[in-house]
């Protein structure tokens, strides 16, 4: 009972903390995100006040977390508006891959953390964060602007190609051949196949089967559904946030904005702890080696998402401050990043200092992210030299 009693004091501390820090950010106008890593980092392995005895709980909490983060990213959408902006964005989807994952990959190499580390680097620098990007866009007011479905559509694709890309990053950790490396992604490109064809066609049926007139009922079908999908789809080794996300996809209509609305406060409160447990499992003292390198990374790696958005925009017929508008919304890590990086760390395949690079872009990204989303408009007007373009284009 005495050890029940300090761990129940230390994670109330630990939720009312995060509350405090959520606070906080959102009224200084950045995504709390980079608190909660910076929380975790404090009471962690090397912190200042160490917790002991909730690791079992904080550790399936943050993978709850990321099981309802893509759960509900995947409920914004119907299937067949993925498919339609699959084939509208996929050439930006490519361009993304190639701008944006080069750095990430580049600086494992310069590290010396071979080509195992440039893999798991080269996700954590190339995949946006849908999380915070979904925020700042409806803060903002500009859900309903016309560059908004291309970010969108670059969002997605970026979702899928996590789809592929996990389960290739999860062979080469756990040391698999080339051949069992295509024996997991053929199964991952099946499952998500087999799924895409029932939310396209049976949809209405699975959203039939979690939908509910009492809201108890309806929350434990939605969220044990999402878990047993998610369970699954790391079974088969797809990736539990991705089986979530598509399993979102099939959900829709009504069914899906209920899910959505109850949901939201489960998946705030355990992505919270998810972002905590990396803060937790890094040393700080790890971080300061690798500082300059994070913020070279972060520069570079914002100027190849502007680049991106601005590309994908101007595809579209989209008017300069469209472009810029789309690019700065693109920037923001967070996330995906995470759970890379803990995947590759936890597996013991990488460099330690693989987690606390992480960390430090992160920390950056998810400030400069929401910053850069908010200034750009003004910016842009600031600097636009000549109005051959609507400034509201």
């Amino acid at each position: 009972m005495h050890n029940t009693a300090i761990a129940l004091v230390q994670l109330g501390a630990v939720f009312f903390g995060l509350g405090l820090l959520g606070k906080m950010a959102w009224r200084i106008g950045i995504s709390p995100i980079p608190l909660y890593l910076i929380g975790g980092l404090a009471f962690g392995q090397g912190g200042l006040v160490p917790l002991h005895g909730i690791e079992d709980f904080t550790h399936i909490a943050g993978e709850i977390g990321v099981i309802l983060l893509l759960l509900l990213l995947g409920l914004e959408y119907s299937a067949a508006e993925l498919m339609t902006g699959l084939k509208r964005s996929w050439l930006a989807g490519v361009v993304d891959i190639v701008l944006n994952a080069a750095p990430g990959a580049i600086a494992a190499l310069i590290l010396g953390w071979g080509p195992v580390g440039a893999l798991a680097m080269a996700g954590v620098t190339y995949i946006s964060s849908s999380g915070i990007i979904a925020k700042v866009l409806g803060d903002l007011g500009r859900l309903g602007n016309r560059e908004t479905p291309v970010v969108l559509s670059v969002l997605v694709f970026e979702d899928l190609a996590m789809a592929v890309y996990l389960p290739i990053l999860t062979a080469v950790l756990a040391g698999v051949s080339f051949l069992g490396g295509l024996s997991a992604v053929g199964i991952s490109l099946l499952a998500i196949t087999v799924v895409l064809i029932i939310a396209l066609r049976f949809g209405k049926y699975v959203s039939a089967l979690v939908d509910s007139p009492d809201p108890e009922v309806f929350l434990l079908k939605v969220l044990g559904a999402a878990l047993l999908v998610a369970g699954v789809a790391a079974q088969l080794q797809v990736s539990a946030a991705v089986g979530a996300f598509l399993l979102g996809i099939a959900i829709s209509g009504s069914t899906a904005e209920n899910a959505t609305r109850m949901l939201e406060p489960l998946r705030d409160l355990f992505a919270a702890m998810f972002f905590v447990v990396f803060g937790l499992n890094t040393d700080p003292a790890s971080i300061p080696p690798v500082l300059a390198l994070a913020i070279v990374l972060a520069v570079v790696t914002t100027l190849t998402k502007v680049a991106t958005g601005w590309w994908a925009a101007k595809r579209q017929g989209i008017g300069r401050l469209g472009r810029a508008r789309a690019g700065a919304a693109l920037v923001a890590r967070g996330e995906f990043s995470i759970v890379i990086a803990s995947l590759a760390v936890a597996s013991g395949g990488v460099d330690g200092e693989l987690a606390a690079l992480a960390t430090a872009y992160v920390l950056l990204m998810a400030v400069f992210g929401p910053v850069a989303a908010r200034v750009v408009e003004p910016l842009a007007k600031f600097t636009r030299k000549r109005g051959t373009e609507p400034a509201t284009a």
